[in-house]
């Protein structure tokens, strides 16, 4: 299904415009979906995922390859179809330092996620009861304190990346049984009050 390898960098944001073209939920799904997919597909296709029209999603795809977060794939058929994938692997937001509207841009964005990611726990709690034991118990939700410095941190970020990167939903084959499954992951310093 992959239709472009993994081998293409990240994309990295830092600009508060980006930020904030991306910082609604129908493109935060779209580019979610063709970066973690790696498919080319097309406005009607991305419209079933985010339940807007055709013309609503092409306008937002448009948007997005305006900002450099989709491309138009290469066509298949006649060519009179027009496909979108993702310009990169992932998306890596990294605010401006020397522009504090990014860093509002980038809490804004990442408040849009933190609300995705929990409506998922919540909606996997909702359906454990009719899911199989199996799969229960494979699942996993995850609080550690750690102590560590700031090297040993990014080394841990680095281990934990590369332990993933080999199950990725854009490059591994059809396995029986397999299912997809989000992996949510944070690691920050907390203050000395443990907040």
């Amino acid at each position: 299904m992959a239709e472009q390898g993994s081998e293409r960098p990240n994309v990295r944001i830092t600009d508060a415009r980006t930020m904030r073209a991306l910082a609604h939920p129908a493109r935060i799904e779209i580019v979610d979906h063709l970066t973690v997919t790696g498919a080319a597909m097309t406005a009607t296709e991305c419209a079933g995922l985010v339940g807007l029209s055709p013309s609503a999603t092409s306008y937002h795809l448009r948007e997005l390859a305006k900002y450099g977060l989709v491309e138009q794939a290469p066509s298949q058929g006649d060519g009179r179809e027009r496909r979108w994938r993702s310009t990169g692997a992932g998306l890596t937001l990294d605010a401006d330092a020397e522009h504090p509207e990014s860093y509002a841009a980038e809490r804004a964005l990442v408040d849009l996620y933190l609300a995705r990611d929990k409506e998922r726990i919540r909606e996997w709690m909702g359906r454990q009861p009719q899911e199989t034991r199996q799969w229960r118990e494979a699942s996993h939700l995850m609080g550690l304190h750690l102590m560590v410095t700031a090297e040993e941190l990014a080394e841990l970020n680095e281990k934990v990346r590369t332990l993933m990167d080999p199950y990725r939903l854009r490059d591994r084959p059809e396995t029986e049984g397999a299912r997809q499954v989000v992996v949510q992951y944070a690691a920050f310093p907390i203050t000395h009050d443990g907040t």
